[in-house]
Formats: C-alpha cells, structure tokens, sequence
C-alpha cells in the first residue's frame, strides 16, 4: 500500500482448464508474478475448478482436487491479500465459495448468495445459498478452522474489504451495499458473466454505479474464453471502479481480446490494475452521511479478519488529472460546457424575473474572461426570455492600469452584441479620492498634478516599486460604486478568485448575483470558446477568442512607457491550473497538502513545473485560502454548477479565523 493512502487493485482472467484445478492453480501462480506490485489480486468466480463443469461439480475427485489446489496456492501467498473461487463442499451442501489468501494461510471462505436459476444458468442444481449456512467455521486439513459466511470483512489498516459473487451484484440489494454501510471500503466480485450482445454495457453500468453508491471501489474479475464454449463465450471482462468513476477496464471478447492465449501457454487472459485513493473514499463517506441512514441495523453484525500489507512507496498506477474541472475528451468538455452555460441562464433568468420590470442590468466589462462570461450569459438569458438585450447597460471603466487592447475589446463586444454601453473613465474620480484620503500613490506628491499627469508619473516607475495597494484598492472600489449606483449588478468572479480571495473586499467582491461563483478560472477560458463557437456570430467570436488569449491581469498597475501591462495575476500568486488543482484536491478531495504535492508532481500539466515551484505554490494557495474566507463569507448568491463550490450557504462552511498551520506544517 502506498504511504499515501493509495491501494493498487488488480482484477485477472487466467487461463482455465476445465476440471483441472491442479493445472489452474499452477496458471494463477503463474500470473501472480506480473502482480507482486499488487496489494490486492482478484481472480474470477469457480476459477480453480472452471465455472462450467456442470454434474461435475458433485464428483468428489473434482471438489477434492480444489482443496489441495487451494491449501497449495495459499501457501505462497505473503502479505498480499488474494481472492480466488472454487467449490466447496461442507455438510452435505454444496458452495460456490471466494477463498480470501494472504499471510500463507486462507483468512476466509465467503460464499455466494445469490444463485441464478435461469436462462443460461442453472447454478441452484448444484450449490446452495450462502445465506442458508447455520455454521461459521470450515476445517481444513493443515489450516485449522476457517472463518466461513457471508458476514465476513477483511481488514487491514485502511481498508476493509468486502466480497461478493456474479449474480450477487445483479439483485435489487447486493450483498456489497450492506458490506459498505458496515465500513468495507472496497468491494470484490468474482464472476463468470457471458458475453451476449449489450450485456457488457450493462455490466460496466452496474460495476461503476455500484461503486459510487457505496463510496467505494469495486474490482470485479470474470472468466474467460478458455472457459467451455459448449452453449456459451465468457468475455474475461475485468473492471476496477471508484466511487461512480471506471478507472481501468481490460480488453474483452467483443474488444479486441487476444484468443490466442488459449493456444500459447500464456497464464494470463486480461486484467486491469488501478491505484484506489482510500483517503478521498474515507473523506467522502464521512462528508456524504445517509449512506449510514439505514434502519436495518440487525443485518450489519459482520465479523472482522485482520489482514496485513506491504507498505510499498513507488509510482502510482493511476492516471492523476492535471485539470481535474475540465474534461479531457472534447465530446464531454462541449456536453459540460452547454450544460454549465444553460445552469447560469436558468438562474439568472429566475432572479431578474422577480426585479421590477425594466429594471437596467448592470456589468463592468472589462475585456477580461470573467466579465466577459458573466456578459454573454446575460444576453443569452435575455434573449431566451424575450427580452431586449438594451436592459442590460455594460459599463467599461478604464483606469490607470487598463490597456487599449481591454477597452477596445470591451467596447466593440457591448456594440456587436447590442447591449446599452456606456464609458466611464475613472482617473479623475480616483485622483479626487486619493487627495481626498492623503494619500501618495507610490509616493508621489500629487500637489500640481491631475490624473493625465499623474498617469504619466506612474508610467515611469522602476518595476520594483510597482505596489500600492490602496492605488488598486480606490480603483476597484471605485467601479463597484459606479456599478451599484446604476442598478442591478451582475458580478463577475470565479471560484478560483474566491478561494484566493484575489477580489478587492465589498470591490469585485460584491454583486447583487453572480452566475460565475462557483466556476474555476480553467474552465471559464473553455466556457467562453464553447460560446464563441457555437452562440456567438463571427464578428463576436473574433473578439471572444482575442479575449481567451489574452494574458490574465487586474489591470490596476500602472502601464508601462510603452502602454504594456506590467502587472500578471499568475506572475505575481502562481499558475491557475496549479491552483485549481489544489483546489480540487483540498475541497473535494479533502487531501493533505503533502498528498497534493505527491498528485501535483505525478500530473502532467500543460507547462513543466520543478517540484520547488509546485510546493511554493502549494504554500501560496494555503496561505490565501485560509486568509480569504473572510470574503467568502458574505459572497453574494450565485448558482452551484459543480461538484466544488465554496458558498457559505452551501458547501463550504468555515470561520474567516481559522489557523493554516496545522497545513502549512504537514506541507
């Protein structure tokens, strides 16, 4: 297991020779091989003697040929835990069993419950039901007393583990549902499922379903081809989900599975091996409560069986999303980005709905992708409701840090999209208001001077002393005071932004509604091109995409001689991917900071970034997170789009007072 809290899962599909569980045990051996790195392999339903075997499943050669098998192939397994099945005979009863092994002994023998009796299956002619068992322990010879039912969980340090068997998934109450409220973590089913047109669809369903459902991962591991094909072709389908989501799926009859497995001496048919994040599982489950809201409590007595793991700190066998709100097959980020965009009309449209008629919509646009979001989604609204796109008045104010390419962009996007716009240059307000408070911008004396001049002052100064917050603090302020004054105000700000509480309090902070709230800032760039290709007219798609392209800054600096900005947001607090990381991994994940480091530093992001870099970062974002719940406080309302939002009417409650360093120090 990884120190971090990660455990490697394979599910296999061995080669099998029907009734010959000596030759089955010595393939199984075989492959286990290729999984040492393994702290879990799962192999699939009757696999030691083959599911087919039909009237041989009461011949005693074939049951006790199983147990040798069995008390052979335990015997090698350390620690690793692994799950094979076969028949098993106790009292007169037959059962189809998953043998749990680790430490050179079997832990377990969990029977199925569930048996099919129809169609293709005729499993109730040869075994009973594991939930009719009056017994709990088996004897074997050499083993002693076996652990035997089906209220058996397996349990290491961080994970319980839960077993099931075929059909036992396929009823209305799996076995494994129960398993997860009682604490197993992750749940495994042995298989022999045929391959029938769809049905592995419905089986993929049904794995991924079950595994959210229970916060949990599922590894499920069916027989394959070297099955008997008399009447049937078993697919060798192996999956491994987490908590709603596949992570790995082997190849199949159907997908391209090699048959030649068959005929090539080769031990292994398929698999697939997946990392599962137990930290973010148990965070979950703690955070999500009714799936322990059962009423049923007399059925959760389960008996726990210790198991133990190697502790192995190497690569990760998981594929670690570097852009974890932004989906990485265009098909899902075009379906994502209509979806969001539609949510931010739909609540709009409700709350200006309920305003006096007429009554004037007012955004700052600033040329920026965030006004610009918030602004095509109030003309999308408006022509959705049937209203003219006058009502909403987009003021541009620029100031002492605004370039022509921002104005510029602003101004011809409110004139093509026919809004009512409106100019309002902000220097000379500002200038009034810093005399007014006695303040120097940058220390500059501003007796004998006006904002032209000023400007001009401003534009010469050394990189080095370009900061003044109360310079960038009258501006933003300044522009909210313009805003509210002339009517209902539609903010802009993303999620990103609000977590860094990179906003100028009762400023950009406040709106009177803000469609953008819970968007981080790497989406809204992938929002803005879903418009631009498929809402906008071309002459606003030209300007939709200048704007994407442009380098992110607040624009509250001074310019450079050569009216350059001078002033880079991601410059001065770290790349936004880097933070919406983090952010992802810290809300939604509920990970440490040095988990999100190790995540950060197995991602492939879309620039090179020295581990240096990632940790400084990193210390940055926490630093601002826990300084900035103050804003988030008293955010104004906005509409939940993602599973991430940090509203503190919704999502994220947390005192503006809270101490970092407990983060700071695990950093």
């Amino acid at each position: 297991m990884h120190p971090a809290g990660f455990l490697r899962i394979s599910a296999v599909s061995t080669a099998t020779c029907v009734a010959n569980p000596q030759r089955n045990r010595i393939a199984i051996d075989q492959a286990l091989v290729s999984f040492q790195s393994s702290d879990i392999v799962l192999l699939p339903e009757l696999c030691l003697s083959g599911y087919t075997c039909g009237e041989l499943f009461l011949q005693d050669s074939l049951l006790d040929a199983c147990r040798v098998s069995l008390v052979q192939l335990a015997k090698r397994i350390d620690q690793q835990l692994v799950v094979v099945g076969l028949p098993l005979a106790v009292r007169g009863r037959l059962y189809n069993v998953a043998a749990v092994l680790s430490g050179g002994c079997v832990l377990g023998l969990v029977p199925k419950t569930h048996l099919p009796n129809y169609s293709e299956f005729y499993e109730a002619r040869w075994f009973h039901s594991g939930a009719e068992a009056d017994f709990d322990t088996v004897a074997f010879d050499g083993l002693g007393q076996i652990p035997f039912g089906t209220d058996l969980l397996f349990q290491c340090a961080k994970a319980t583990v839960g077993i099931e068997i075929c059909e036992d998934l396929w009823v209305p109450i799996p076995p494994s549902s129960r398993q997860a409220i009682a604490g197993a973590n992750v749940l495994l089913n042995l298989s022999a499922s045929n391959e029938t047109i769809a049905k592995a669809n419905y089986r993929k369903q049904l794995v991924s379903m079950q595994s959210g459902k229970c916060i949990g991962a599922y590894a499920y591991a069916s027989a394959g081809p070297s099955e008997s094909t008399t009447d049937l072709v078993f697919g060798a389908h192996c999956m491994i989900a987490e908590n709603g989501s596949l992570l790995a799926e082997s190849k199949r009859i159907g997908t391209g599975l090699d048959i030649n497995t068959q005929s090539s001496n080769s031990p292994l048919v398929s698999f697939a091996t997946a990392d599962i994040d137990l930290g973010r599982l148990d965070r979950d489950r703690r955070a999500f409560q009714t799936m322990h809201q059962t009423a049923d409590h007399s059925r959760l007595d389960y008996r726990f069986v210790p198991f133990e793991l190697l502790v192995n700190p190497g690569s990760l066998c998981r594929w670690i999303d570097p852009h974890p709100f932004v989906p990485a097959s265009k098909d899902q980020l075009h379906e994502r980005c209509a979806e969001i965009f539609e949510i931010q009309c739909a609540a709009l449209a409700k709350r200006v709905g309920l305003l006096p008629e007429n009554t004037p919509l007012s955004i700052g646009v600033s040329g920026g992708l965030d006004s610009t979001l918030a602004l095509m989604v109030a003309v999308e609204m408006c022509k959705k409701m049937g209203w003219p796109s006058t009502r909403i008045v987009g003021m541009t104010m620029p100031g002492f840090g605004t370039t022509k390419q921002s104005k510029s962009n602003a101004i011809e996007l409110m004139d093509h999209l026919e809004v009512t716009s409106q100019t309002i240059d902000i220097r000379d307000n500002c200038f009034e208001t810093f005399r007014s408070l006695q303040h120097a911008p940058f220390g500059i004396c501003l007796e004998g001077l006006n904002a032209q001049s000023l400007q001009s002052r401003l534009e010469k100064l050394p990189n080095d002393q370009r900061n003044d917050l109360v310079f960038e603090n009258v501006q933003a302020r300044m522009r909210t005071m313009l805003l509210m004054n002339r009517g209902f105000v539609l903010g802009t700000g993303d999620m990103s932004e609000q977590a860094l509480g990179w906003s100028t309090y009762n400023a950009d902070h406040m709106s009177m509604y803000n469609v953008n709230g819970s968007i981080p800032k790497t989406l809204v760039k992938f929002l803005i091109r879903y418009v631009a290709d498929h809402l906008a007219k071309d002459s606003v798609g030209k300007i939709l995409i200048d704007i994407v392209q442009t380098p992110i800054s607040p624009e509250l600096l001074p310019l450079s001689a050569d009216q350059n900005v001078l002033q880079s947001t991601e410059d001065t607090i770290g790349p936004y991917e880097l933070h919406d990381f983090f952010l992802f991994h810290l809300v939604r994940g509920g990970a440490t900071p040095s988990k999100i480091l190790m995540l950060a530093q197995h991602a492939v992001f879309d620039r090179a970034y020295s581990p240096d870099q990632i940790r400084d970062t990193l210390k940055v974002f926490l630093k601002r997170f826990f300084a900035s719940q103050y804003k988030r406080s008293c955010v104004p309302d906005g509409p939940k789009v993602g599973s991430v939002s940090l509203s503190p009417r919704g999502d994220w409650r947390m005192p503006s007072d809270a101490d970092a360093e407990a983060w700071i120090a695990d950093l």
